[in-house]
């Protein structure tokens, strides 16, 4: 039976552009698009999960503004375990949206080695090249 995790999925939008990063590390036909997100720590809510998942994985403070709702995705066979995903929107100060960096991961929770990740903004309308379900609560952020 898969072990069920509670994970924190950010959103952060700037002038139609979403915040996303792709592994440097890893192929892209294998790692995909990604969005910041994360484990719920014990104690945690999703809220606060999602803002230090942000800063941990890009090295951006931000606040949660909205939350999105939840949807379930099944991670097999990659690793035993369905993730119960709670989708934040995020806001941070406003940012450069031409700006690449490279941040990354020291202590994955999966507890592989170390990632790193380039970060930067896609044009919202092509956001649907996310990977792995992550961008099933998108439609969300043009309802106010």
């Amino acid at each position: 039976m898969p072990i069920v995790k509670e994970k924190a999925v950010c959103y952060v939008v700037q002038d139609d552009h979403l915040l996303v990063f792709t592994h440097l590390q890893h192929p892209m036909r294998i790692t995909g698009v990604q969005v910041p997100a994360g484990t719920i720590k014990p104690g945690e809510t999703p809220n606060q999960a999602a803002e230090r998942e942000l800063f941990e994985e890009t090295g951006l403070e931000g606040i949660v503004s909205r939350e999105l709702g939840t949807s379930t995705y099944d991670v097999r066979p990659m690793r035993d375990e369905i993730a119960n995903r709670h989708f934040l929107e995020l806001s941070v100060p406003q940012q450069d949206l031409s700006q690449r960096w490279v941040a990354g991961e020291q202590d994955p929770s999966h507890g592989g080695a170390s990632e790193l990740w380039e970060c930067w903004w896609l044009p919202l309308e092509q956001a649907h090249v996310l990977a792995a379900g992550l961008g099933s609560q998108l439609w969300k952020l043009s309802q106010h």
